[in-house]
């Protein structure tokens, strides 16, 4: 866990900031916020000492304050994932004011021992990283579905080499015929092989991937849902929410607003 004191000094423009960790921010004294995805599209927030927010991650966040002093306190991925039970990546629901009694009690303890000069060392921190990684996924996760691991199947260069494919391929149409003959075995082989190493048959495992760089270009507020249809690979919109609602367990305006609000 990384804790800091940050400071945004007075300024009448907005600043733009883009997290690519997940963060916390503990406000240490009251001021006013205005904050949002548009540099012209602000929403105004009034802070008490102690208050929070949780910001979206990979997702410009615009603000502008007369003065904002506030504590940061980074949370890892490895952190997020140990308390996730289906294991795998996490997702956050960003929060521009966050009501959680536990995360705030063990922020303040971030706070106080910081203050004191971090007396109790490492394992103290590790300890309430930990603490409130499993606080934050239940209380405040997207729902994620985690990509289990098989034993058997595919070398890890051919599948490798299969993935990196796909991905290129996101926006176009992908045979069977590309993939196998991309892992260098035949249709047949390396259907089998495949579904060994994914759990998945090709088709899937593809769709997957494409709902994947679909929720990544979601976290974009100004992209229209048949704009990301479209540049993920679906020929009609129609046919992108069912899949991802199938896979995501939710629409992709659903999915939007659950990450965004």
């Amino acid at each position: 866990m990384r804790v800091a004191v940050e400071v945004l000094g007075s300024s009448r423009e907005s600043h733009m900031r883009v997290n690519r960790e997940q963060m916390l921010a503990m406000l240490l004294h009251p001021c006013s916020i205005e904050m949002g995805w548009r540099s012209s599209e602000l929403s105004k927030f009034t802070y008490d000492s102690g208050e929070m927010i949780l910001p979206r991650r990979h997702v410009e966040t615009w603000a502008r304050t007369d003065s904002l002093h506030y504590l940061s306190v980074a949370i890892s991925d490895a952190a997020l994932r140990a308390a996730c039970d289906a294991g795998g990546e996490v997702e956050l629901r960003g929060a521009p004011k966050l009501v959680d009694a536990r995360v705030s009690a063990l922020v303040t303890a971030v706070n106080e021992e910081r203050i004191a000069g971090f007396p109790s060392g490492r394992v103290f921190l590790d300890s309430i990283e930990q603490a409130l990684a499993v606080a934050l996924v239940t209380g405040h996760a997207v729902r994620h579905h985690s990509v289990r691991v098989y034993r058997g199947g595919l070398a890890p260069a051919r599948l490798r080499r299969v993935t990196e494919l796909v991905h290129a391929k996101i926006e176009e149409e992908l045979t069977l015929h590309e993939m196998a003959q991309c892992a260098g075995l035949s249709t047949s082989h390396f259907l089998e092989m495949f579904r060994k190493s994914t759990g998945e048959s090709p088709h899937q495992f593809v769709m997957r991937q494409r709902v994947e760089r679909a929720k990544e270009m979601l976290r974009d507020a100004e992209m229209r849902v048949l704009d990301v249809a479209v540049a993920c690979g679906f020929k009609t919109q129609q046919h992108f929410a069912r899949v991802f609602r199938r896979i995501c367990g939710a629409s992709p305006t659903a999915y939007r607003y659950e990450v965004l609000r």
